[in-house]
């Protein structure tokens, strides 16, 4: 480990099954210390955790972080985007919050695009099409099946925002998170009155949208805490636009993160408003925009697959004519929120490794699918796709998306990119910096270039048509639930 050279920021990422913290050097973006601590996912109907346990998992990890964790002079909060937080008066949850992939709202979803004048109405106004993942259909499920949480609210937050409060005291979130929601308009970047009233939750309820590169507050003196009373605290972001800030991200180049879920996005300076509701038009937290697709089923799905094989997750064999569309959470992209998994074409031969590697295909083939949409028109198709995420470093993964896209991979060096870039942010309100510019400076993307190989058109197009000929069905179990 090299010597600290400037002061130290933290950077925090509350993800789906856990939140880690680092500590790092300002001066040179050494990792000085980290830690990490778990938290729990419900397995019923849909998918909840008390956010309860993300506090003492970031209390248990910055305690990991030991006494450079005292010493440091900001800290920042990315987080999953999308779930929704009930607080009452006393800043106590009221239930369990309802996370990114609960898909239960489908029906709600539908029914605000249909009520409020149509996909494309919707991604003028907010720069996408809410699904089942969007906080606003969380909410009108919500005040459709439990009222009477709805009446105990007295504020509603996002994941990353309710851990920048328990640490300022002050409701905020920022625009990459809040474009999230279905709630906040991208062509005015305020919160949408209409939309708001159309589903009952009062904007009072709501968090302040801080700027870009603005302190919105200090943390409060807590004995339960390693943090100096005083310590600056960023606004936080979206896990997504977390991790491009962590890589420094310009314009046009493409991401693929692999993790539990997959995401496929890219910093552009041109407003998107995607009336497919294939693209998501985020924001991102600098200023500029995130256009991102999402499918609910990566990583966790294929390790699945594996485990139901009874096989490692590297055990994939080539030559495969068998289809698998891993959909074991329903899917996001395309949007069939109650389909299931489906295996065409099984014959006496196929193997387990066979199977596993269709399972890898299926996955990477809904982002690739997403990807053309994502890039603006002029960028440049044939540059190297970063991959980020836990699989990134999986040689099936990087097999998988070099043999389907046809394009260079290059996998960076750098870990826990969410965290980074939350740690980038807590660096650019203590110097004045760009976050971006600071993550480019230490040199997050580095990594191995994988050169391109010989695209799969082979393996593309029979994936593609057997979710040609499955809609009907996919459909139908959507209808049944």
């Amino acid at each position: 480990m090299s010597a600290v050279q400037g002061p130290l920021v933290v950077g925090v990422d509350t993800s789906t099954q856990s939140t880690k913290a680092l500590v790092v050097d300002v001066a040179t973006g050494t990792v000085v210390a980290s830690g990490q601590a778990p938290h729990t996912v419900s397995s019923g109907a849909g998918r909840e955790s008390d956010p309860r346990q993300w506090w003492d998992a970031l209390r248990e990890a910055l305690h990991q972080c030991g006494a450079p964790a005292r010493e440091a002079a900001a800290v920042s909060v990315g987080g999953q985007q999308h779930g929704l937080v009930t607080l009452d008066v006393h800043g106590a949850p009221v239930r369990p919050a309802l996370l990114w992939n609960d898909v239960r709202s489908a029906p709600q979803a539908r029914r605000l695009v249909e009520e409020l004048g149509g996909p494309k109405a919707w991604a003028e106004r907010t720069g996408s099409v809410p699904g089942p993942s969007f906080t606003v259909t969380k909410w009108a499920w919500l005040a459709e099946h439990e009222p009477e949480s709805v009446r105990a609210t007295a504020a509603v937050r996002l994941p990353h925002d309710y851990l920048t409060e328990l640490l300022t005291g002050a409701g905020t979130t920022d625009r990459g998170d809040a474009s999230g929601t279905g709630w906040w308009t991208s062509g005015t970047e305020t919160y949408d009155e209409e939309v708001l009233g159309h589903v009952g939750l009062d904007p009072a309820l709501l968090p302040r949208v801080g700027r870009p590169g603005e302190v919105v507050g200090t943390v409060r003196g807590s004995g339960d805490l390693p943090f100096a009373k005083g310590t600056l605290v960023a606004p936080g972001t979206g896990d997504n636009a977390a991790a491009a800030l962590g890589l420094g991200l310009r314009p046009g180049t493409a991401v693929l993160s692999l993790g539990t879920s997959g995401t496929v996005y890219a910093v552009s300076t041109r407003r998107p408003a995607d009336p497919t509701g294939t693209v998501a038009g985020f924001a991102d937290a600098r200023g500029d925009w995130l256009p991102l697709a999402c499918t609910l089923n990566c990583t966790l799905a294929v390790d699945r697959v594996a485990a139901l094989l009874g096989v490692d997750r590297e055990a994939v064999e080539p030559g495969t004519e068998v289809t698998l569309l891993p959909y074991l959470d329903g899917e996001r992209t395309p949007n069939l929120p109650h389909a299931s998994g489906l295996l065409h074409g099984l014959r006496h031969d196929t193997t387990p490794g066979q199977l596993l590697q269709a399972a890898y295909d299926g996955a990477v083939h809904s982002l690739l699918g997403a990807l053309d949409l994502v890039l603006d028109e002029d960028a440049d198709r044939s540059a190297p796709l970063l991959l980020i995420g836990g699989g990134a470093r999986g040689t099936a993964w990087q097999q998988t998306v070099r043999r389907l896209s046809g394009r260079p991979v290059q996998v960076p060096e750098a870990r826990e990119l969410v965290a980074l870039g939350a740690a980038a942010q807590a660096a650019g309100v203590l110097t004045g910096e760009d976050p971006a510019a600071v993550a480019r400076r230490w040199n997050t993307a580095h990594g191995p270039v994988l050169e391109a190989g010989e695209r799969d058109e082979a393996a593309l197009a029979r994936i593609a048509g057997v979710i040609s000929d499955a809609a009907p069905l996919l459909e139908r179990e959507a209808d049944q639930r």
